[in-house]
């Protein structure tokens, strides 16, 4: 099967006509497959994490009638429903190219191309940056965090089961994203609130040697 008839045949499968099914009233769900699990279950938790992930990035979309870089959010949230579909099918021992939806390299390389446009008109930080600024930057940056913790779930389910391992490539870009997408919304950088180590404390917090440290990381993702 292509991907091209796949993707068609995944659309003609999507078909809602009842909400509740009173399935999963004793604390399970199914999977892709059908194959009934927990609903804690750790592949459950990592594809939950990403609907999260998901909502969040459309609450920061409904923050005002033009957000700027709306349509690259949109392929974003389109993305993350393919991680979605993914993550839900386990991947079978030699599996057939284009038999499932998989996350594929190209996703994540437009990520990168994305952050290298954005980043380019970014002045360097010479410290970490808080959450906050404008509405839209804070939102960025909630999306930031929960796409972390998507992260991590998704790192959590690879050490018991197989994972593609496009799925936390993709995450891993897109929190990066997210943070330059956050300075962007802060004013291009102008507006970013800057962390002051140890700024209430009696001392001077991480000191001299911690502090160069920190201003050399900054800029550095994972």
């Amino acid at each position: 099967m292509t991907r091209q008839r796949f993707l068609k045949s995944m659309m003609e499968m999507v078909y809602l006509s009842r909400i509740y099914t009173k399935t999963g009233d004793c604390g399970e769900t199914s999977l892709g497959d059908g194959a009934r699990v927990p609903k804690d279950h750790a592949r459950v938790t990592a594809y939950g994490e990403v609907d999260e992930l998901n909502a969040v990035l459309g609450m920061l979309l409904a923050q005002q009638v033009e957000v700027p870089e709306a349509t690259l959010l949109q392929s974003i949230q389109n993305d993350l429903f393919d991680i979605g579909a993914d993550l839900c099918l386990r991947e079978e021992e030699r599996e057939m190219p284009g038999r499932h939806l998989r996350v594929q390299p190209g996703q994540a390389e437009r990520l990168e191309q994305a952050i290298d446009r954005l980043n380019g008109g970014l002045a360097p930080l010479k410290s970490f940056v808080l959450p906050g600024g404008s509405a839209l930057a804070a939102w960025c940056h909630l999306a930031r965090t929960v796409c972390r913790r998507a992260e991590r779930a998704v790192v959590t389910l690879a050490r018991v089961e197989k994972v593609n391992p496009q799925v936390p490539i993709y995450l891993n870009r897109l929190s990066d994203l997210l943070f330059v997408l956050a300075r962007v919304y802060n004013k291009v950088g102008e507006g970013d609130v800057l962390w002051i180590p140890g700024k209430t404390g009696a001392g001077q917090g991480a000191g001299s040697t911690g502090t160069q440290a920190l201003e050399k990381d900054a800029t550095r993702g994972d």
